[in-house]
């Protein structure tokens, strides 16, 4: 039921919000240097992270977001499990909540903003707990030698969940450090990077696909490079031409078809993020002087498609959580909600199925052309249905989160209206009023941010359903793209606002 018109109740958490520990904002403008500094500074603490493992952790543990782990932006059994998620998820749920009325806060006023960002920064250490402890308590399971080393299997439980918290918590201190003092976003750097990295791995790669079983045609090295390489030199001819080739192009774990898929989803992303919307501008006092504002086709930005992702990792998450628990009251256990092999966090079938990454064309083309694919049970028309159920999901659901973002990240016509008129900009042949300035916006950003949402939805679901190297999925590789195109773009205008003080007031920044 939604909250009574007046002020949200949340405001009852103002004391705590405000004494709430946060990274201090900075005074005045931070220089390009500093920020460059802290940006590199907060990546190079998140390699480190990512390689330091849970202590005390059973190497028989069951990584719950294995399929959407370059979205998630943390590397399994790390100190960084957890990622991004419980920031993102936090996100999602205060958006959802805020866009239906159920928290009744008005966005445009700085009062309720303040609340709902520090309100946010509380939920964002209950979700910690709410995606560390299911985890623990089910599937990153203690070993026994550290059992006996603490004394009992519930204590050593919860100093994993501890690790996991304090390893959640420096990402989330790094998000709000960058956000501050560095240049773009600690959530999509974080993505881009795990991405980037994994990337690399996938071409350059010389360990077996299994580390555990010994080099061989069955077991090539993991990298395109390398196994393509070693695929040829063991095939005669007529074995390369048989079959080899299509081991080199399809059937690989790395294959040349990933490899394809990357460069088309590269350059369609570079071509839809140039893709603009200006609108002229001139200004108030210097006669003469003229600019444009720029109003992107993707205008909220790969946003939409990080939330989407973190939403389905989640519903996973929760699903087989359900699926291994039958003592948990209508949903335990039940096949047609998700069904899971043991040890395995990907659904075999049931609803969830149709709601997982489609990793591609050998998880979803094949099997609808008629080819037997190895452990695949499902008909060809269920997998065409898997295909329409994922590409209608992401188009809808990026639309609908592209939508709250730009009302929640002052990226409305109203917002950017108010930024014009206080940078003392306006659009020639019309008034200098911030009315007329909103109404000429709101032909162009509700438009924009609807089309922009499905496109970028619509180009993760494809890029998932052709496959990518390093097996990132095709949202990782189309969200470190547009992130990299970004961050190029922050780094270009914090220069210029360094070498040109005077921008820094059309930028909010003075």
């Amino acid at each position: 039921m939604a909250e009574e018109r007046g002020k949200s109740k949340l405001f009852v958490l103002k004391p705590i919000i405000e004494r709430w520990p946060a990274v201090a904002r900075p005074e005045g403008y931070v220089p390009f240097k500093t920020k460059l500094f802290w940006t590199i500074l907060c990546l190079i603490i998140y390699y480190i992270l990512t390689q330091i493992t849970i202590y005390g952790l059973s190497p028989t543990t069951v990584d719950m977001f294995a399929g959407f782990r370059a979205v998630m932006a943390g590397a399994s059994g790390s100190l960084v499990h957890l990622g991004i998620g419980p920031i993102v998820t936090a996100s999602i749920i205060l958006q959802l909540f805020v866009g239906a009325k159920i928290i009744n806060l008005d966005l445009t006023k700085s009062e309720d903003k303040m609340i709902y960002q520090g309100f946010q920064k509380i939920l964002i250490i209950i979700m910690i707990f709410v995606e560390a402890i299911p985890q623990v308590f089910g599937y990153l399971s203690p070993s026994d030698r550290f059992i006996d080393m603490v004394g009992g299997e519930f204590t050593a439980r919860a100093l994993i969940v501890l690790q996991l918290f304090m390893g959640a918590l420096i990402v989330y201190l790094m998000d709000e450090l960058i956000s501050k003092w560095g240049i773009g976003s600690g959530v999509s750097l974080f993505i881009a990077a795990g991405v980037s990295e994994a990337i690399v791995t996938g071409l350059l790669n010389w360990l077996p696909v299994n580390p555990n079983l010994p080099l061989s045609m069955r077991n090539p090295p993991a990298g395109l490079i390398p196994g393509a390489y070693y695929i040829a030199s063991h095939y005669t001819v007529g074995g390369l031409v048989s079959k080899g080739f299509g081991d080199i192009f399809i059937f690989h774990a790395n294959s040349i078809v990933a490899l394809l898929g990357t460069l088309i989803i590269f350059f369609f992303v570079v071509y839809a993020e140039s893709s603009r919307i200006e609108l002229p501008l001139a200004h108030g006092l210097a006669r003469g002087a003229r600019g444009r504002y720029p109003i992107r086709l993707i205008y909220a930005s790969n946003i939409p498609v990080i939330l989407m992702s973190a939403l389905l990792a989640n519903i996973n998450m929760f699903a087989l959580i359900f699926y291994t628990h039958p003592d948990i009251p209508l949903l335990g256990g039940k096949w047609w909600l998700g069904t899971y092999p043991p040890g395995h966090s990907r659904p075999t079938m049931g609803a969830v199925w149709y709601l997982s990454p489609l990793n591609g064309v050998t998880g979803w083309l094949l099997p609808m052309l008629g080819f037997r694919i190895a452990g695949d049970t499902h008909a060809p028309w269920q997998h065409a249905l898997h295909f329409i159920i994922y590409l209608s999901l992401y188009i809808f659901g990026s639309i609908l989160f592209a939508k709250f973002w730009i009302e929640t990240t002052d990226m409305g016509p109203a917002a950017i209206a108010r930024q014009i008129q206080q940078s003392d900009m306006h659009i020639p042949g019309f008034r200098r009023d911030p009315r007329i300035l909103r109404k000429i916006l709101e032909r162009y950003i509700p438009a924009v941010t609807v089309i922009g949402g499905a496109t970028v939805g619509a180009l993760a679901a494809f890029a998932d359903a052709i496959g990518t190297i390093g097996r990132t999925s095709g949202t990782g590789v189309l969200l470190m793209v547009g992130i990299l195109i970004r961050l190029y773009e922050d780094i270009a205008r914090e220069q210029a606002m360094d070498m040109h003080p005077v921008l820094r007031q059309f930028f909010g920044k003075g």
